[in-house]
């Protein structure tokens, strides 16, 4: 251009590549391998809104931490190389010991391209029926209570009840922080029609805030709470009689097992909430017609996940509240491609296209395929295919986007399970994870930005997800990976695929093959379609039939997909699954997400300002239990459980019940020293979906003695493997490098030996009191800050925002150099405090600043300093400082100085 600037670039419309709800996504490349992300305002997941994952998708595109080409042994190969090699072993291994002995572990995280081809292989080819996906470990429980209820595995309604429901009821879902987009339109509901909303959660969550009633269950009870709904709606005579009658089966014995559960008393009793609060639940509940029942992670995990499941949907079936606007149980899925993974047969207990094992439907899918080695039944769940791995049974191993040596249940056993395996590859994006230091050989895929396909998210929808930049290294599509494979074994011709659009149109095609209405799952509408077209694919709702046009809701004919073409109520029994606590194991571990972090922070992890919020791995423990066990806050606790152990900060609150214990799941191997919360979880699976656990491990905690408290901001990761005295560490991304948390155990010449061989060469500046063990120094390289580490005796010694943006800058004089040792700003700018807002960078100081220049509102705050305004999801934490306020008001500024001065004594 004449004036020398660039024009704008295209933006490029994709999908998030986090949770379920499978909000559009514009990316407009920089030209570099970045680009700049914004939502997209015209895709009704999200009408252009983001969480603060998706509004930092931006800061992960980095290629540093990437695997670049394809390695064997650890050696880098070509990739002919390496495809010989993964063909001959498969071959190899399948002849010796037969099909059986090959598995292969899938993820959400693949496209449903990838994981078409990858069933169509393994299952149709290969003749393994060993695949399953970490999508077990949180949907499997939903897709069993569909099955069980409806005849298939569908989601009757869609994000637009939320609209419209006057009841939102949202049920083992922190959906605040795990699906916030969603809780934002559930809050707009709330704010501007009235519309209720019930959160039943064991523990109070950002999502507590939002919730006009808090049912903070005994963990284990949900059916005791649904049940006894159940048997209220009968006794009230708010059944809905015609549409029981003439749509469903099996209320009869519904009802009577509910009514094992007993009363409004007897279900207090049972689930440990107050009797008025049940009444209310259930008041409520019968005197609104339109209520949507948002479940998620909560339900699903745990041994009776699936009972849990159709105990809600026996309330929507026998009210009539379902496929109907603003009415139906919705589930929340945890992952962008859950669904669609589901959709072709990534589940050990399906075939593709929703398709089972039985005669009719395997003959199906192997005329179609006109597979050679179709397997005959159900293969094993991924909890039971990685004991088969440690038994030896399964010789070989495929994983494929996941780490499932940090995230199954028994982690440690199932690492070392891995190590037996004969061959064991993995397709990742990441060099290095706690998976891929077990795995032989190594294949780099595509990452997001790279990927071209499909998703689907919770409501059915399938979204393009596009490339919009060049695929880094040697990386490559996942489903050009797999089907250079088959050709190596001699399938080539059934693997020939050019392009991602190939891959759909099959799969669409398999979707209508002899369906004649019997298979719910259906978009055979778009098994013609062009590469224009499917380069252009608007988001659309499955079933997909020759209109082309998709739907929003099914079962609205009362028409289902069982024998009888009626829904089924499921008996659910009235015994509680509690965890087994005993003197030796006194508490129960249940286990979750953050707000700010993805699974195991292998992409999250990169951005800096998502740690900005959370940056090290906690366990959050009531006050009772803490005393008990000698652990003050922010002090370091040690967990055990039969299966593991991990030390973690403690954090003291009121939040969890006495008794239990919560800890979230994102640390690994690679960013802490042992804080891998799935070492921890016990092996308990649902005996009818298999899906772990993760809810209810019975635990100990005690109290970690240490000595000394620090921090190293570094411009390169710190390794303390080889140095002494290092009871904890764990490491997070900032400006130009990384901040390093750690502890000590020793006295007072441990802590000068180890400040010592922390300071690294160059130019020091250092302030140092060994009688007090106060030790800080900053190490400097042509004038710039290099490394910044402070050693003390508080648990509470943290860096400052100001200090983490120092990495690599230069610091001039005198004044500025003593201000780094203070770890305060020279000019004396206040400290914005812990962030709330990490789209913005606003910290509680900032915020309450904001309260106390007169902004009671948290539109007023956003307007002053632009917390909240964003994706949303700080919104609870605002609206809990607005709260307490009043109480604090008066004291914040003496309050701000002595923890200035505690921060970093």
């Amino acid at each position: 251009m004449a004036d020398g600037s660039q024009p704008a670039l295209p933006g490029v419309r994709t999908t998030c590549p986090y949770c379920g709800v499978g909000c559009g996504v514009k990316a407009v490349p920089d030209g570099l391998g970045g680009a700049e992300i914004t939502g997209d305002a015209e895709h009704p997941a999200n009408f252009g809104r983001l969480c603060s994952k998706g509004s930092s998708l931006g800061q992960t595109l980095g290629r540093e931490t990437r695997l670049l080409h394809p390695q064997i042994g650890g050696a880098r190969v070509s990739w002919a190389t390496a495809l010989d090699h993964v063909a001959s072993e498969l071959q190899r291994i399948g002849g010796r010991y037969g099909p059986s002995t090959i598995a292969f572990y899938l993820s959400g995280q693949l496209l449903t391209e990838d994981y078409y081809v990858a069933n169509k292989l393994a299952k149709g080819f290969i003749g393994t029926p060993h695949v399953d996906t970490n999508s077990r470990l949180c949907m499997a429980s939903s897709v069993a209570g569909h099955k069980r209820a409806f005849g298939a595995d569908v989601v009757p309604g869609n994000y637009e009840d939320l609209d419209t429901a006057d009841l939102i009821v949202l049920a083992g879902s922190n959906a605040a922080w795990c699906h916030p987009i969603l809780y934002q339109r559930i809050q707009k509901a709330r704010q501007s029609r009235g519309a209720k909303v019930v959160n039943i959660d064991p523990r109070r969550t950002a999502t507590s805030e939002g919730a006009d009633l808090q049912l903070s269950l005994t963990p284990g009870s949900d059916t005791h709470l649904w049940n006894g709904l159940l048997t209220h709606l009968a006794d009230a005579d708010a059944l809905d009689v015609d549409y029981l009658d003439a749509h469903t089966q099996g209320f009869i014995p519904a009802v009577l097992a509910a009514r094992a559960s007993g009363g409004i008393g007897a279900v207090a009793f049972k689930t440990g909430l107050a009797a008025d609060d049940v009444r209310a639940f259930y008041n409520l509940w019968t005197a609104t017609p339109r209520v949507v029942t948002c479940y998620s992670q909560g339900v699903n995990q745990a041994v009776d996940g699936t009972d849990k499941v159709n105990a809600i949907i026996n309330c929507h079936l026998a009210t009539g509240r379902i496929a109907r606007p603003g009415a139906g149980p919705l589930s929340l899925t945890g992952q962008p491609n859950a669904m669609g993974g589901r959709e072709v047969g990534g589940l050990a207990n399906m075939l593709a296209a929703h398709m089972g094992f039985s005669d009719r439907e395997r003959d199906i899918v192997g005329r179609f395929w006109k597979a050679p080695n179709l397997v005959a039944g159900e293969g094993m769940k991924a909890v039971a295919m990685f004991d088969a791995i440690d038994r030896g049974d399964i010789k070989a191993l495929w994983v494929m986007g996941t780490n499932p040596a940090v995230s199954l249940p028994r982690a440690d056993a199932m690492q070392e399970a891995l190590k037996k395996l004969e061959f064991f590859a993995i397709s990742e994006v990441v060099a290095s994870t706690d998976t891929a230091a077990c795995a032989s050989v190594r294949l780099p895929v595509s990452a997001w930005g790279e990927k071209d396909g499909t998703v689907t998210n919770s409501e059915r929808r399938i979204s393009r997800q596009r490339s919009f930049t060049e695929c880094a290294g040697e990386a490559r599509p996942d489903w050009r990976v797999l089907s250079d494979v088959a050709q190596r074994l001699g399938w080539g011709d059934s693997f020939a695929y050019r392009s991602a659009a190939d891959i759909f149109r099959e799969h669409a095609a398999l979707s209508g093959f002899e369906n004649s209405g019997t298979r719910v799952f259906d978009i055979s509408g778009l098994a013609t379609i062009s590469d224009e077209a499917f380069d252009d694919l608007a988001p659309v709702q499955w079933p997909v039939t020759d209109t082309g046009r998709g739907t929003k809701r099914v079962f609205e004919d009362g028409r289902f997909a069982t024998a009888s073409g009626r829904a089924t109520l499921v008996a659910i029994g009235s015994s509680q699954t509690r965890a087994t606590v005993t003197d030796e194991w006194p508490l129960v571990l249940n286990t979750g997400r953050i707000r700010d972090q993805w699974h195991t922070m292998t992409r999250t992890g990169l951005a800096e300002r998502l740690s900005s919020h959370i940056s090290e791995p906690f366990a959050e423990i009531h006050p009772r239990d803490a005393q008990r066990a000698g652990i003050v806050d922010r002090g370091l606790a040690r967990l055990e459980t039969l299966s593991g152990e991990v030390i973690v900060r403690a954090c003291i609150t009121d939040t969890v019940a006495p008794g239990a214990v919560f800890a979230p799941i994102h640390w690994s191997a690679e960013n802490s020293s042992l804080a891998r919360i799935g070492a921890l979880v016990h092996s308990a699976v649902d005996p009818i979906s298999g899906q772990p656990d993760a809810k209810a491990t019975p635990v100990r905690i005690s109290s970690v003695p240490a000595t000394h408290y620090g921090f190293v901001l570094s411009a390169e990761p710190i390794d303390f493997s080889a140095v002494q005295g290092v009871i904890y560490w764990s490491r997070s991304t900032i400006a130009n490098g990384f901040a390093t948390m750690f502890a000590l155990s020793g006295g007072h010449d441990e802590a000068w030996k180890f400040a010592d061989a922390m300071s690294a060469a160059g130019e020091k500046i250092a302030l140092t009191d060994t009688a007090t063990s106060t030790f800080r120094y900053a190490t400097l390289s042509d004038g710039r800050v290099e490394a910044i580490m402070f050693l003390g005796t508080t648990c509470n010694l943290q860096p400052s925002a100001w200090l983490k943006g120092l990495l690599k800058r230069e610091i001039p004089g005198p004044t500025e150099r003593r201000a780094v040792l203070a770890g305060r700003a020279p000019d004396g700018a206040a400290d914005h405090g812990a962030i709330v807002c990490v789209c913005h960078q606003v910290g509680t100081a900032r915020i309450d600043r904001a309260i106390a220049e007169g902004c009671g509102t948290p539109d007023a705050i956003g307007r002053n300093c632009a917390a909240g305004t964003n994706c949303g999801s700080c919104l609870p934490e605002i609206n809990r400082l607005l709260a307490t306020f009043a109480r604090r008001g008066p004291k914040i500024q003496a309050a701000d100085k002595i923890a200035k001065s505690d921060q970093f004594a």
